[in-house]
């Protein structure tokens, strides 16, 4: 789908309007209209929700900086609220902080689907006689985007999203615009380099999604992401047995961590009990400072389920990990995420999604792994979006940068790595760390140091930086012990 100008004159000459925000006194506000279908400008139109925060000395203003995290779509990210998170920065000085609530999310035209209910209780490790009945739920989920999701549904793409920001660029009167993407944000700067590279100028890509992973791919590597943060725990548990007492070696831990999982579930009610366990030690497996943390509560698991007591071990496990709320049936929710992700191939044949149930939840039960092999609504074909998701290139802009945590355990490690060699950037990787989202949101200093200072004055670290991540709990190893 080509970029034509002449037939968008009427998006590309409206005037932005901006106002006070009535929830933030900080950002000002404004709505601009966008076409639904960049190949038939003349119909549908949709609305996109924009906010900014003024650069602080206009005096050296060097242009906008657009932001965007979340996803997939831009699902569960800040959106109009990204700039207060920037607000006071070095690159604040210089640059006016722009958000948007992409196509299909937040305060811009949505789309949405019809929540559905499920039938079968949330498992990390469902047994083969209910995985018909996961499809079965997941087929009421995509018939529940089908009647709400309208049009809309099939051109809520990458390419899309990236055409919107370039109206949006046009319209803040900037030759070029710079850019910060986390998560999804990543995808979408790279895309919107490989279309309109001649109007980007500096870019940050952090936590990034791989160049060349199809949705169903990037959903299989955080399975395998988590799994590799659970190992290294392990391994440091493994020789600290005289503090934990949960064996020694990393193969004997992970013996108790079973032996806990197995106790819960013959407790509690169901799998409820050990599915939250499967999850907490994914997600606290991630944040190497609690990793002393998920040592202690794994002991006292196995206190509680000694005595029988389901109560108390409900007790640990309350808030350690959540999965997003439900909607009550019958109402509706967001469905960006069902939407964007069917913008690359998924398989057909529910069989295939089976055979992955089977090994994932063998290998990977934690963090609930399962879930990232088992049928999408994309599988049952009800979306055939206006375009696939075009190959990320390396435009004609300046180098940029991206930013990792090697132990990421959503946005895999390897798709920063094939990122930076396709762009040709330099990788910020902070090592022995789990983090997600780091520049400005993820507490780290040196980070936003170097992504300051290339945002600022454009200097370029080295080609590949490692910068420490948050330390490990300072618990000596037995080895050291006399």
């Amino acid at each position: 789908m080509t970029w034509d100008e002449s037939g968008l004159r009427h998006f590309l000459t409206q005037q932005l309007t901006w106002k006070p925000s009535e929830f933030d006194d900080s950002l000002e506000l404004a709505f601009i209209e966008v076409p639904l279908d960049y190949a038939h400008p003349s119909g549908e139109r949709i609305e996109l929700a924009l906010s900014r925060i003024r650069a602080l000395d206009q005096r050296r203003r060097r242009g906008a900086l657009l932001s965007l995290n979340g996803g997939p779509g831009g699902d569960g990210g800040l959106g109009r609220l990204l700039p207060t998170r920037l607000a006071g920065t070095a690159p604040h000085e210089v640059y006016d902080l722009i958000g948007f609530d992409p196509r299909g999310t937040g305060a811009s035209t949505r789309v949405e689907g019809e929540a559905s209910p499920t039938t079968v209780p949330f498992d990390s490790r469902p047994p083969d006689s209910v995985f018909a009945a996961i499809s079965a739920d997941m087929w009421e989920r995509d018939q529940g985007c089908v009647r709400a999701g309208g049009n809309l549904r099939r051109h809520t793409t990458t390419a899309n999203s990236a055409r919107d920001m370039n109206v949006i660029r046009i319209l803040l009167g900037e030759a070029r615009i710079s850019f910060v993407g986390w998560a999804y944000g990543t995808l979408l700067g790279a895309l919107y380099g490989a279309m309109f590279g001649a109007h980007l100028d500096r870019s940050v890509l952090d936590s990034s999604v791989h160049p060349d992973w199809d949705w169903r791919e990037q959903f299989a590597s955080q399975a395998l992401a988590v799994r590799e943060n659970v190992d290294l725990w392990a391994e440091w548990v493994g020789q600290r047995d005289r503090f934990f007492g949960l064996g020694d070696g990393a193969a004997r831990v992970l013996e108790s961590v079973e032996e806990a999982a197995a106790a819960l579930a013959s407790i509690g009610e169901g799998a409820s009990l050990r599915t939250a366990f499967d999850g907490v030690v994914g997600t606290l497996s991630a944040a190497r400072g609690r990793w002393q943390e998920l040592g202690a509560l794994i002991g006292e698991l196995g206190k509680a389920t000694g005595a029988g007591d389901a109560e108390r071990a409900r007790e640990l496990l309350a808030g350690q990990s959540r999965w997003r709320p439900g909607t009550a049936a019958g109402g509706l929710r967001d469905a960006v995420l069902e939407a964007v992700t069917c913008e690359t191939e998924w398989p057909a044949d529910l069989e295939i999604y089976y055979r992955d149930m089977r090994d994932f939840r063998d290998r990977f039960p934690y963090g609930f792994g399962v879930m990232r092999a088992q049928p999408w609504v994309a599988a049952f074909g009800t979306c055939t979006p206006v375009e696939r998701r075009p190959a990320i290139i390396r435009g004609d802009y300046p180098t940029g940068l991206v930013v990792q945590a090697d132990g990421d355990p959503l946005d895999h490690c390897p798709g920063a790595v094939a990122m930076a060699e396709r762009l040709g950037h330099p990788l910020i990787l902070v090592t022995d760390s789990g983090a997600h989202e780091i520049y400005r949101l993820g507490g780290n200093a040196q980070v936003d140091a170097l992504v300051d200072a290339y945002l600022v004055d454009g200097e370029l670290p080295p080609k590949r930086v490692e910068l420490p991540g948050e330390a490990r709990p300072s618990i000596p190893a037995d080895s050291s012990l006399s």
